[in-house]
């Protein structure tokens, strides 16, 4: 490594947080067969809004992070920026860590540059940048724009389009499946036939959700002959669980039985108010189905610690330079998906479990006919734009 003990300094200077017994541990770590792990590489994860502790987004990457070390006996590093990922990418970068790997939304600085300076990316060209979630790396043509950076995508459009569909037939048939104990779904034909979405931010890490998960819904509905209204915020936020329970509340009132919330911790106060007024949400990023049981449909999951190891693992190999600038990681990776239901399952009374086996066999239809291409869905990560007129059975509000 290019360290050096005043480089360490300025990164302390910087207003870079380094999270206690995680920072630069790894190198030399044993493996679980006893021989010594040790490489020359070095990693660092800078953290979203929502912090390492997150139980989601943050925390699988740390834990790929963790396994890197343990595995190819990689040195790692967690930051939480305190003035800001700009800063944080130029500390690192100068600090001489190998791959850099960006969870947060904010990538300006690093391909366009900002203030009239030049691109961190191309202040350093031996550093390999890691975007998560996002392609920011490409000109108006498509063009790879930096070589030295990266952009690790999920197709969670295509894991969301699943719990669309998932969430408008548990909708429909709510009172055969749970009964009325514990729960307080709006009748579908007395105003209930409607979703919600809360977003962290207005960004095609986060639309890319969104989009697919109308496009689900209108799937089923559409088949069900039935219409939907769609209320949608994507400005909520990823650190307030409160305001996750504001907006859930209003929504739930008028009429969403189920909300899908894509705002880290936001999200926790979304799963508490489910609880709280008789209805349900879907997570996002980690298995998160028993944090309200019997509140939480699914977790649509991003699994962020796959795209950590694997690209550390090609750095260690020497082969991090033949990816390709863009990877994605598709349902059959691991990284994207929904969960197995085992949870909501627990909570199906045994009136509705012939319909709940009904919808598992069609959900698992769906996935098998997304895989082999016969649907497609809408990826606002790779630039596709959605458009709403073709999903008429749902109506955006």
């Amino acid at each position: 490594m290019k360290k050096s003990w005043m480089k360490k300094v300025g990164v302390m200077l910087a207003g870079v947080i380094a999270v206690g017994s995680l920072t630069a541990c790894g190198g030399g770590e044993k493996k679980a067969d006893g021989d010594s792990a040790s490489s020359d590489i070095s990693i660092a994860v800078i953290c979203s809004s929502a912090g390492q502790n997150d139980n989601g987004y943050n925390q699988s990457a740390v834990d790929g992070a963790k396994k890197a070390a343990e595995e190819l006996g990689v040195e790692y590093k967690v930051v939480e920026p305190t003035n800001g990922v700009p800063q944080a990418l130029e500390s690192l970068a100068e600090d001489g860590y190998d791959v850099i790997f960006n969870l947060e939304y904010d990538f300006e600085a690093l391909i366009s540059g900002t203030g009239g300076a030049k691109p961190i990316a191309e202040m350093y060209p031996d550093t390999t940048f890691v975007c998560v979630n996002d392609n920011p790396n490409q000109d108006e043509n498509g063009e790879v724009i930096h070589e030295n950076v990266i952009s690790a995508l999920f197709d969670v459009h295509q894991a969301s389009y699943v719990a669309g569909a998932l969430s408008v037939l548990v909708n429909e048939n709510a009172e055969t499946l749970f009964g009325t104990d514990g729960y307080k779904f709006t009748a579908p034909d007395n105003g209930g036939r409607a979703l919600g979405f809360i977003g962290g931010t207005n960004s095609n890490g986060i639309t890319v959700f969104s989009y697919g998960f109308i496009e689900g819904m209108n799937h089923a509905a559409e088949e069900l002959g039935v219409n939907y209204d769609y209320y949608a915020k994507y400005d909520a936020g990823f650190a307030d669980s409160a305001t996750g329970s504001t907006v859930a509340g209003t929504y739930y009132n008028q009429g969403a039985n189920i909300i899908f919330s894509v705002a880290g911790s936001v999200g926790d106060g979304v799963a508490a108010k489910a609880k709280e007024d008789g209805k349900m949400m879907v997570h996002v990023d980690a298995n998160k189905d028993a944090q309200q049981p019997g509140h939480i449909l699914t977790s649509v999951l991003k699994n962020t610690e796959v795209p950590v190891f694997e690209i550390t693992k090609a750095a260690v190999e020497g082969k991090i330079g033949e990816m390709e600038r863009v990877q994605s990681y598709t349902l059959a990776s691991g990284a994207a998906s929904i969960t197995d239901l085992a949870e909501i399952s627990k909570y199906v009374q045994d009136s509705g479990k012939e319909k709940w086996e009904e919808i598992k066999t069609y959900v698992a239809d769906l996935e098998k006919q997304i895989g082999d291409g016969s649907i497609t869905v809408t990826n606002a990560q790779a630039g596709e734009e959605f458009d709403p007129s073709t999903c008429k059975n749902v109506t955006l509000k």
